[in-house]
């Protein structure tokens, strides 16, 4: 059913969108530069190596739009219904530098985006982002996106150079935003090297495949290495209908359970809740790039009407008819309030 694409609530809920993505264009230039000089990894050199060159009328929107934090986006939104966004750095954001040059693109990236947030205080929200590579000072980033530019979550874009951040080298960063009270979102980036095989030769990286392969297996070690039990407060957000984790949950959570019983894995230790409590008590997933009612229901059922919240990623999705694939979902209207409005609210403490 078509209907006109308004923002103000005329439907009975403000829509907002989670997982929205600019660039500064430091960052893009030091992507380029990565993959001229042969330094950048498989993933980043396909990804980038195309998103940074192509002509093509898509790739020079996106570059366009990742670029721009005024009128041209706030156009987009205004055409297509949405009224607030949650905005962070694009993926890989510094994940993919060394630590110095990372955090001066990260630092320089969250001041541009609180100036942006500053002009358009009805609009936007920001996620701080972090360089992990650095863990010390992403404690410091992370206090002062929350204390001092008024941002609402934290950004990490998944892997970083091949590690995960159930290593401990990582755990001040979990500890910030447990303590903190802050969500942390993990974005997909594509697999490292040592993950990503024959996906760039079979045209299965990125978006297509590699990004939800990487990123759900990022989640699951959080969970079954037991993060939620050392930070029971810690609430973590991925995108893309979960990538996949609610599809495959009972059969995650049955053989969880089997393995750590056989003992076959030295790492799997028993846990103090299951996974599937984990995933509705510590895990929120938004709809980006996942407009699909039979997807959106399954979210729900599996993990809950408070923990599914709505995404458009822009700019690398912007379709009007997939806000109207939302605003049609045949769900009670409370439960479409909340997947539209009053979660991400609650989550982002809005």
């Amino acid at each position: 059913m078509t209907h006109a694409l308004r923002t103000g609530g005329d439907r009975g809920y403000l829509r907002i969108a989670t997982e929205e993505a600019f660039a500064i264009p430091e960052q893009l230039d030091a992507y380029l530069r990565l993959v001229r000089d042969g330094r950048a990894d498989k993933a980043t050199t396909s990804l980038w190596g195309f998103y940074g060159t192509s002509p093509s009328e898509r790739t020079t929107f996106i570059r366009d739009r990742l670029l721009d934090l005024d009128a041209p986006r706030i156009q987009a939104m205004d055409e297509t219904g949405v009224d607030k966004a949650i905005l962070s750095m694009t993926s890989p954001g510094g994940q993919v530098f060394e630590a110095e040059e990372a955090k001066a693109i990260v630092t320089r990236g969250n001041d541009v985006l609180a100036a942006a947030v500053e002009r358009y205080p009805d609009r936007y929200y920001g996620m701080t982002s972090i360089a992990p590579q650095d863990a010390a000072w992403s404690v410091q980033e992370i206090k002062r996106g929350r204390d001092e530019l008024g941002f609402k979550g934290v950004m990490v874009n998944s892997h970083i150079q091949g590690h995960y951040l159930d290593e401990p080298q990582f755990d001040p960063i979990l500890r910030a935003c447990a303590e903190g009270d802050q969500l942390l979102y993990i974005h997909p980036q594509s697999p490292p090297d040592n993950m990503i095989a024959g996906m760039v030769e079979a045209g299965l990286d990125g978006a297509l495949f590699g990004f939800g392969v990487e990123t759900g297996y990022h989640l699951l070690r959080i969970i079954t290495t037991g993060v939620f039990d050392r930070y029971p407060s810690l609430q973590i957000a991925v995108g893309h209908g979960g990538e996949a984790l609610p599809y495959w949950l009972f059969r995650i959570n049955y053989m969880h359970q089997a393995s750590v019983r056989s003992g076959r894995y030295e790492r799997l230790k028993p846990l103090k809740k299951t996974v599937v409590d984990y995933m509705r008590e510590n895990v929120l997933v938004t709809t980006s790039g996942m407009a699909s009612e039979p997807a959106i229901k399954l979210c729900i059922e599996q993990m809950g009407e408070d923990r599914v919240m709505y995404a458009m990623d822009y700019p690398y999705e912007f379709v009007a008819d997939e806000v109207r694939v939302h605003d049609n979902l045949a769900i009670p209207f409370e439960q479409k309030k909340k997947l539209m409005q009053t979660n991400a609210e609650r989550a982002f403490k809005l």
